[in-house]
């Protein structure tokens, strides 16, 4: 379910367009919804389901305090996150979402 609301810019720190906080993808209200957006945001849905949701977000944040250990900026922390790199390289893609395999955002680390 895609929900429009303001809160994406507090709980990004106003970095990104969009979230995904399962089951709902947060969008901001200024931010055209496209294809690329929602393909890459049900990825995300993916990933958190087939890890439980909360270890997912465990997952995402110890990789991130990881990548900004390592690389000293944030949006390279950002976009080397494997379940980020696993949405942003296949969100262009339609089909992606009925071929993709369990857990493969694994082979992004």
């Amino acid at each position: 379910m895609f929900i429009r609301t303001r809160l994406v810019r507090l709980i990004t720190f106003g970095f990104a367009a969009a979230i995904t906080l399962f089951p709902f993808v947060l969008i901001r209200p200024e931010v055209s919804v496209n294809r690329r957006i929602v393909i890459h945001e049900r990825i995300h849905l993916k990933q958190q389901a087939e890890l439980l949701i909360i270890p997912f977000y465990i997952l995402y944040l110890l990789e991130y305090l990881y990548r900004l250990f390592r690389y000293r900026n944030h949006y390279t922390a950002y976009r080397q996150i494997s379940f980020e790199r696993e949405a942003y390289e296949n969100e262009a893609d339609t089909s992606y979402l009925s071929k993709r395999r369990w857990w493969n955002w694994r082979k992004y680390l």
